[in-house]
């Protein structure tokens, strides 16, 4: 692994961790839109698929033994941002300008399907994956820098 490695994976980390940290904030703020802009019904919950990068899959280095196996890892991205189909939560509330008006459903109002306490739980996961990431890179920062004052001596 060269010394900038581990920068770039750890900024990949850091990079797709703000991505999901803004999306929760994004189901979070959004949990009592019954109406999206473009008037397709109530907001769905969003979420990020991550996927690790693999820079170039078919290479085996000539140094290393064949029986050692070369898997993916220099990083993580973002594949796709995906909306959530699980089923939205009614409440009845037939004042309300959103409520359903005609069929069984009749006075129901279709809310997000964006449950508060997972997306904390969800954030508090990806708070502590980007806290981990700044610390790898401080660490590698460190290592480098000690490695450099060795040369010196």
């Amino acid at each position: 692994m060269g010394m900038f490695d581990s920068f770039n994976i750890s900024s990949s980390g850091l990079t797709a961790q703000r991505l999901r940290m803004d999306l929760i904030s994004s189901n979070i703020a959004n949990a009592g839109t019954t109406r999206t802009p473009d008037d397709s019904g109530p907001y769905r919950r969003k979420r990020a698929i991550f996927a690790p990068v693999n820079i170039r899959p078919n290479y085996k280095s000539p140094l290393v033994p064949g029986r050692i196996e070369h898997g993916d890892g220099k990083g993580v991205r973002v594949i796709k941002i995906e909306e959530d189909n699980s089923p939205l939560k009614l409440v009845y509330d037939p004042e309300h300008p959103d409520a359903i008006k005609i069929g069984p459903k009749k006075g129901y109002v279709e809310m997000p399907n964006v449950n508060i306490v997972t997306e904390m739980t969800d954030l508090i996961s990806a708070s502590r994956s980007y806290e981990a990431n700044v610390q790898m890179v401080t660490n590698a920062k460190t290592m480098f820098t000690r490695a450099l004052d060795i040369a010196k001596v």
